[in-house]
């Protein structure tokens, strides 16, 4: 058995835990693995639930127990399945693995025909260890087809905008409640949208007939961050999905307003090119190609969209 093991990808994270009947199909998940230490971190306590029984195999039930042996004696894979202190030495060793706030950390293991989706929290009380099993060639398919993103459109089918599957959206009801939902791609045509499975159009449609609207909130923009609005001449903070912003009260002590801006920024790991888009979210809409961020350079400045030579036309 050739086995290959890496930290996971931000799309991958998305397939350490569970998944809906219709994506755990298109995957290919065959079941899931979780596991604890037990109360002094020595031990392992698993259990596993089947998710395609036709998928679990011998072949496959056999290679899973090798999968384990190799994590858990074998220095190469990290031996992290060893302790829970193991755990979590092999964790905070590997720091760009982290999401959920560092509570969890993902992994990806491969086979020639499979793929572990991992998941560790290397904290005492918790479920330590979850490892989700994937036929490779469906799962990779899948995510292949997930790079393009979901799409939201109007009932005529005008694309309004486009997310990152894993990305949420915020419904704002005629009423003006306002609930978030992470939405899941299914097909170029279907997502989830919390729990619910929708036609791209079906919503389109509900969402016009009860007078809702919707935005998006991309995760590759920050939660909050500062800028500079022409309307003000103090430092105002934008926060994503919010349509206006607030006075920030700093001294600039020597330096440009702007230049406060971009050390403040800096400071939260905040790019030139997300402020831009916060700021264009606030003020021109969410759902404008203003509030994306890959449509700025690393200065900020927006990028103008590349046109044909009329003769490369076909």
């Amino acid at each position: 058995m050739e086995l290959t093991m890496r930290t996971a990808t931000p799309a991958e994270r998305l397939y350490t835990s569970g998944q809906s009947t219709q994506i755990a199909g298109q995957t290919g998940c065959i079941g899931h693995l979780r596991a604890d230490m037990g109360a002094d971190g020595k031990g392992f306590f698993t259990t596993w639930q089947d998710h395609r029984q036709n998928l679990g195999t011998e072949e496959f039930h056999a290679e899973f127990e090798s999968v384990l042996n190799a994590l858990v004696g074998d220095e190469q894979y990290g031996g992290f399945l060893k302790s829970r202190d193991a755990m979590r030495d092999f964790c905070q060793e590997r720091p760009e693995s982290g999401f959920n706030e560092g509570f969890a950390f993902g992994f990806r293991a491969d086979t020639a025909q499979y793929s572990y989706l991992i998941r560790l929290n290397p904290y005492k009380g918790e479920e330590n260890l979850f490892i989700y099993c994937y036929r490779r060639d469906w799962l990779d398919g899948h995510m292949k087809h997930a790079e393009k993103g979901i799409r939201f459109i109007t009932p005529g089918y005008k694309e309004k905008f486009r997310i990152e599957d894993g990305d949420s959206v915020r419904v704002r009801r005629f009423d003006g409640r306002v609930f978030d939902r992470v939405c899941r791609y299914i097909d170029d045509y279907h997502v989830e949208i919390g729990s619910e499975l929708y036609h791209i159009c079906q919503f389109a449609e509900l969402m016009e007939r009860n007078g809702n609207t919707v935005i998006p909130l991309r995760s590759s923009l920050p939660l909050v961050c500062y800028g500079k609005v022409p309307e003000k001449r103090a430092i105002v903070m934008f926060e994503r999905g919010f349509d206006s912003y607030r006075s920030a009260s700093y001294v600039t002590k020597g330096r440009t307003s702007q230049k406060l801006v971009d050390e403040l920024n800096s400071e939260m790991g905040v790019t030139k090119a997300q402020a831009m888009a916060m700021q264009g979210g606030a003020t021109m809409g969410w759902d404008t190609p203003a509030a994306d961020p890959k449509n700025y350079d690393e200065q900020g400045q927006p990028i103008k969209p590349k046109h044909r030579d009329r003769g490369d036309a076909r």
